[in-house]
């Protein structure tokens, strides 16, 4: 089965999801013929950024670039079928991270000095670009200074301010932003439609949610979940995926088990607590896992306290435990809350060198629990 990442990566601008500002920029700078030099595209890993690296050359080399055309690129022509199947000889794309010294730089800057084989430019996107020695950087700082005029550079990064700011000040910044869940959650859905697969309900927001804004890491999970489902042979009826597929094989822990956990530390209830977290380790489930899980749920738990209106933008309760949620936030103030977040962040960060790892975990509990009792 081919990664569906890749076999639905977008072929035109209209098809990238959640970096409308870009599109709109990018299209705009297309259409008026004002096309820069240098390009950085910066922002969080799995967003896009080197899918829009790959449309903005493909545009560049489209035969129908310099027309009056709303379409570009135009995806039709011998040029686009290139760069969709990966055989353009215009598009050098470069690891930063494996090739980060000098004398790929300067192998770069003798390749920039030969014209475009087919296209009217060449194309030329370094990614991971912070990950470059300061000799390679001065080097690519002297071609960005007298670029030939058919080459383009486009950069991406996910740590933009690790880029000297000589780099920075000869090059167009693009700033992508994570994707929202519910945006995620369509794309997944629309390619679960396209490979005949049935996503039960909440499926598709669960893994939205525990991608993090990375709509690369949504479509992967997905790829595995439909790896490991087992089809319904009977008739026509296509593979299901449900909400617990999604839990079990990903690793996430059920949301009924944070609002307990809450629950029972309200309630001073420590050995239930120790418990659960016992039941937690045995299951398999990593406690470093668990604890970033749940403190991205007490985070979410506070923002309701502070302000109702925000369960419109996170969307991220269960309607099950909603209510039972609400009920025990009235039971809690929020500088209580906030002490909580900070015992389990000290506690996830202590997981690391813990000799035990639920060690941590176990510790903040009766923390919790002592100074609620005291």
């Amino acid at each position: 089965m081919q990664v569906l990442y890749r076999k639905y990566r977008p072929r035109s601008f209209e098809e990238v999801t959640g970096q409308d500002h870009v599109v709109r920029t990018l299209k705009g700078a297309l259409l008026s013929g004002r096309i820069g030099h240098a390009y950085l595209f910066s922002g969080p890993r799995g967003v896009g950024k080197t899918t829009m690296a790959r449309l903005l050359a493909k545009a560049l080399n489209c035969v129908d670039y310099g027309k009056v055309k709303d379409q570009i690129p135009c995806d039709k022509c011998f040029s686009c079928n290139e760069v969709t199947e990966g055989r353009s000889l215009d598009i050098i794309e470069i690891d930063g991270a494996s090739n980060r010294g000098i004398d790929e730089i300067r192998s770069l800057k003798e390749s920039a000095q030969v014209a475009a084989s087919g296209g009217k430019y060449k194309v030329f996107i370094i990614d991971e670009v912070h990950m470059l020695t300061p000799p390679a950087f001065s080097a690519l700082l002297k071609i960005l200074e007298e670029p030939p005029s058919h080459v383009i550079f486009i950069l991406a990064t996910t740590d933009v301010h690790k880029i000297p700011q000589t780099i920075l000040s000869r090059v167009q910044r693009f700033e992508y932003k994570k994707i929202t869940p519910l945006q995620i959650a369509e794309k997944l859905k629309r390619i679960a439609k396209f490979e005949n697969i049935n996503l039960a309900d909440g499926v598709a927001l669960t893994i939205a949610h525990n991608s993090e804004g990375a709509l690369r890491d949504a479509e992967s999970a997905l790829t595995k979940l439909i790896s490991f489902s087992s089809p319904v042979v009977s008739g026509n009826k296509s593979s299901q995926i449900s909400v617990d597929d999604v839990r079990s094989i990903l690793g996430i822990v059920p949301e009924d088990m944070h609002t307990s956990m809450l629950e029972m530390l309200i309630n001073s209830n420590g050995p239930a607590c120790l418990e659960l977290a016992g039941q937690l380790y045995d299951s398999g489930i990593s406690i470093d896992t668990f604890l970033k899980q749940f403190i991205v749920y007490l985070r979410s738990a506070l923002l309701l306290k502070v302000n109702p209106q925000f369960s419109k933008e996170l969307d991220i309760f269960d309607p099950g435990s909603s209510s039972r949620l609400e009920h025990i936030l009235q039971r809690i103030t929020g500088a209580k809350l906030v002490k909580i977040i900070q015992i389990f962040t000290t506690a996830k960060q202590e997981t690391k060198t813990a000799p035990l790892p639920q060690l941590p975990l176990e510790l903040a509990i009766l923390e919790i629990v002592s100074q609620t009792n005291g």
